[in-house]
């Protein structure tokens, strides 16, 4: 029977009076995609955050193991030679490097081909975007799409991505999920993730995360019928605002 490489035991994380994080408990597989479904609030960034190793997401309780080796305390640049890697919610903008050289960046070393590949796999055409300024010429769309292309140059051991649908349009979601598909085809492991079911179809298994705890954790489809009949009631309720849990995040 195939053994996770990445474990998760226990994971609180606290600020102030605050419980952010409680008692996570999550597994991951070579090669396979792993969502975590939530509302937004839920305490999802706060686990992409800590899991990375990004300043002020310090646990306060339990483990991370890679390989059988803790790294719970391991800076994010550690974290990052070993191989994990995050693409935020809000893409990183290094304003006027051209799209080319800013994915290559994510290649490691300078590999035209692994450029190429990245650009064609999120549908920016080479010749138009290679050498387009990464500025605010670029729409919130396309800047997301150039950060997921940067990603899957690097070709991490395991890539966090958050919300990689936001600032996408609908018609563009199955090519992201045609992207991440891909990933996990080169044995990258994937966490994904979203707050959109249709997105949830592509993973191997799933998690629903509620004020900041893992609920519910079984196949897509599960934790799918289960978010639409607990969880998105809430927003016919709340209307258009966010569902705030004790997380900001």
């Amino acid at each position: 029977m195939e053994q996770p490489f990445l474990i998760v035991e226990n994971l609180s994380l606290q600020k102030g009076n605050r419980t952010i994080l409680n008692r996570i408990n999550l597994a991951f597989y070579p090669g396979k995609i792993h969502a975590l479904l939530g509302l937004n609030g839920s305490g999802k960034s706060s686990l992409a955050y800590t899991l990375m190793g990004c300043e002020g997401y310090t646990p306060t309780s339990g483990r991370i193991l890679l390989d059988g080796k803790d790294i719970t305390y391991t800076s994010i640049t550690e974290r990052a030679r070993l191989g994990i890697s995050l693409a935020w919610q809000e893409p990183v903008r290094f304003e006027g490097l051209p799209v080319g050289k800013y994915v290559g960046l994510g290649a490691g070393e300078p590999n035209r081909e692994k450029v190429l590949a990245a650009l064609e796999a999120v549908s920016l055409p080479p010749k138009s975007y290679g050498y387009r300024a990464v500025d605010q010429t670029l729409s919130g769309g396309e800047r997301k799409r150039v950060e997921l292309a940067a990603l899957f140059a690097m070709r991490p051991r395991f890539a966090i991505l958050d919300e990689p649908d936001s600032g996408i349009d609908a018609l563009s979601i199955k090519e992201i999920a045609r992207l991440i598909r891909q990933m996990a085809n080169q044995s990258s492991s994937v966490l994904l993730i979203t707050h959109r079911p249709e997105l949830v179809e592509i993973a191997d298994s799933a998690s629903l995360m509620c004020f900041g705890s893992i609920i519910f954790s079984g196949s897509p489809q599960e934790a799918t019928e289960y978010y639409r009949g607990r969880c998105e009631p809430h927003l016919s309720v709340l209307g258009s605002q966010p569902w705030q849990s004790p997380s900001d995040n």
